[in-house]
């Protein structure tokens, strides 16, 4: 490997662990793990999804996940629903409790995240926006 590209890599783990460290912080603050927020934030900005679903949005292992979700059933966040067409299939539902919770927390970690960025500017922002959807092979309709 090239060191631009190692650098290049380095920088990009650097600087999500370092916004990761800050949301783990807030959302432990609210008696959360980090991977019971990632379950909920799903949740609340996609709707209902299976668990299969959620797992692979929040990149989490198949052995994980189902330790995550029942936690967050025992909480009173979520709730396990049958798919209608599938009935071996759980959908998972955000509760009232899970959605007051998870409305409270997301605007303060997206505050977190907008803070965290202060040091680009507006253009320099979506400049990299995009050299990241093209390094992802997202242009175009392209998918990775």
């Amino acid at each position: 490997m090239h060191k631009l590209e190692l650098g290049i890599l380095i920088g990009l783990h650097r600087s999500v662990n370092m916004i990761d460290k800050k949301t783990k912080k807030l959302v432990s603050d609210q008696g959360l793990t980090f991977s019971q927020f990632m379950v909920l934030e799903a949740l609340y900005s996609k709707g209902d999804m299976s668990v299969g679903e959620v797992r692979d949005r929040i990149l989490s292992s198949e052995g994980t996940i189902p330790l995550i979700v029942n936690n967050l059933v025992k909480m009173g966040c979520i709730e396990r629903r049958v798919c209608e067409e599938d009935k071996r299939v759980s959908i998972l539902h955000l509760t009232q409790t899970g959605y007051d919770l998870i409305h409270e927390i997301a605007p303060k970690n997206e505050a977190l995240i907008v803070d965290s960025m202060k040091a680009l500017d507006k253009e320099e922002k979506k400049e990299l926006a995009y050299l990241l959807k093209k390094l992802g092979g997202r242009l175009d309709g392209k998918t990775s």
